[in-house]
């Protein structure tokens, strides 16, 4: 294989020597357990959705839960069709000129790669922009944010994915079989063609702006969301509050996190591939910790809710024995209790209300 070429196979990247050899067993173990684990905790944040949707049907809710089912329908058919690939792919001993002498399996599996990869941030990124929206300006969201627009904006941004996923395809490039003979992506080693060096860049390029959309978005919810606790002294706003801004540090380390390496490192290789050989090792772990990026976005989204924070809360007073802080009633749905509280905080007439309370109080 090393020393013959195939002219159905010239370009694959895998007739040549490699330094990035995976253990067999090792691989397809955890593999089929970063599957196995991603399929259940997406299909439980599912079920959490379905249920929460048949609970409330709110016309400030609904938008939250249809981008949320969206982002963990695109995780859980990220897990299941990636990993099954990756998965044959290791059962097969990475014998690619025996399955996949038509490159079919390899555009497959770089298209469903890219796909995958770029939708969910994406997705995060809207969520941060409705949040945002939610918060700053809680009547253009009531009125313009409907279930309709949301539909609107899945779609556009699927569509988008597709189109930068399939855009190699168009152009007649065919995705390529990286150094470890383990997946599929855009070329990523003796890249010297502009069009290559494009494609690594858009990807990389792309996945940062959504992260620095999320991250921007995040930040000033969370900044409006202090401002409006220092500025109403409502008992109701405080655990909202508490919740979200747990939520919105969880989704801006999550995802930093986890994908910063990887699309740094497309991004180094498209400005100047490196020679040295830890590469295909580095690519791999920054792609592994990309993948638990899906795993844990709906225990972030989901799953990390006020049922869940109110228990740790109990268990660290507990453990610490000092009273830390006071929480009080959780309401029913935040999303509509961070609209009441933002309007309040708004309207003038409400702010001279909540300054004439404590008088009222003391005159009587």
């Amino acid at each position: 294989m090393n020393s013959s070429k195939s002219p159905g196979l010239a370009g694959f990247g895998i007739l040549r020597n490699t330094t990035c050899q995976t253990e067999k067993k090792i691989s397809v173990f955890f593999s089929i357990i970063f599957m196995t684990v991603g399929i259940l905790s997406n299909s439980l944040a599912i079920a959490i959705l379905m249920k929460a949707y048949q609970r409330f049907r709110q016309k400030s809710k609904a938008s939250f839960l249809l981008l949320a089912s969206g982002l963990v329908v695109t995780d859980l058919f990220g897990h299941l069709i990636n990993g099954a690939i990756a998965v044959f792919v290791y059962a097969s001993d990475k014998d690619w000129i025996r399955f996949n002498q038509s490159n079919i399996l390899c555009s497959v599996f770089g298209i469903c790669m890219v796909f995958f990869g770029l939708c969910p941030l994406f997705l995060g990124s809207v969520m941060a922009v409705e949040r945002c929206i939610g918060v700053t300006k809680p009547i253009f969201h009531s009125t313009k944010m409907t279930s309709k627009h949301v539909k609107m904006m899945l779609t556009m941004v699927c569509l988008f994915a597709v189109l930068i996923a399939l855009l190699p395809i168009l152009r007649c490039r065919a995705y390529q079989i990286q150094a470890s003979r383990t997946w599929c992506f855009y070329k990523t080693e003796h890249v010297e063609d502009w069009e290559d060096r494009f494609y690594l860049l858009l990807f990389s390029c792309l996945g940062l702006l959504a992260l620095a959309i999320s991250f921007l978005c995040n930040a000033v919810t969370g900044i409006t969301l202090l401002r409006v606790k220092f500025r109403s002294q409502q008992r109701q706003g405080r655990s909202h509050h508490f919740e979200m801004i747990i939520q919105l540090l969880a989704i801006m380390c999550v995802s930093c996190i986890c994908w910063s390496p990887f699309l740094v490192t497309m991004a180094r290789i498209g400005i100047n591939e490196s020679s040295s050989e830890d590469t295909c090792e580095t690519i791999l772990f920054a792609l592994r910790m990309a993948t638990w990026n899906q795993i844990l976005d709906p225990w972030v989204y989901i799953l990390l809710r006020k049922a869940v924070l109110k228990n740790l809360y109990k268990i660290t007073r507990g453990c610490c024995g000092v009273h830390i802080i006071n929480l009080h009633m959780w309401e029913l749905s935040s999303i509509k209790n961070s609209l009441k509280v933002a309007a309040i905080s708004e309207s003038p007439v409400s702010s001279k209300q909540i300054n004439l309370q404590p008088l009222s109080s003391t005159e009587q």
